[in-house]
């Protein structure tokens, strides 16, 4: 019995990019996959939010599952790209009949959602103490 070959590279770009709505979940797991729903979620949720409760003190709060989606997709993303090809191949292509081989692009992306996912997550954290403890004077 052979399944479809995942690829490391296109699963890392994918929760790069479009990791806080779930489609490296999707792409790994299938559309049974309960995290991958969890991440989709976070947009409707967050929007429902904002249309509903819109203040200008709240708004940073009501986008926070989506916020919070995103920063666990990078960290996702960081353990997909950093996974030898040997385990990958092991977990998601034990039947696939193909030996994964990646690339310098998977660590390029690597670098760049480290990067990125550091700066969101100083800035949420920022931001949010910024609300918490001056009511928002600084912007």
């Amino acid at each position: 019995m052979t399944t479809s070959h995942k690829n490391k590279t296109c699963a890392t770009f994918l929760a790069t990019v479009f990791g806080s709505i779930g489609l490296h979940r999707f792409y790994l797991g299938g559309l049974k996959d309960k995290w991958g729903w969890l991440h989709l979620i976070s947009l409707p949720l967050s929007l429902l939010a904002y249309l509903l409760w819109r203040q200008d003190q709240l708004v940073p709060f009501l986008f926070a599952p989506l916020v919070i989606s995103g920063l666990v997709a990078c960290i996702e993303s960081l353990v997909i790209g950093l996974t030898p090809d040997e385990k990958w191949d092991a977990k998601y292509n034990a039947h696939s009949g193909k030996k994964s081989d990646s690339s310098w692009f998977v660590i390029l992306l690597v670098v760049l959602t480290l990067g990125v996912g550091a700066i969101a997550l100083i800035g949420a954290i920022a931001r949010t103490f910024d609300l918490l403890f001056t009511g928002g004077a600084y912007g």
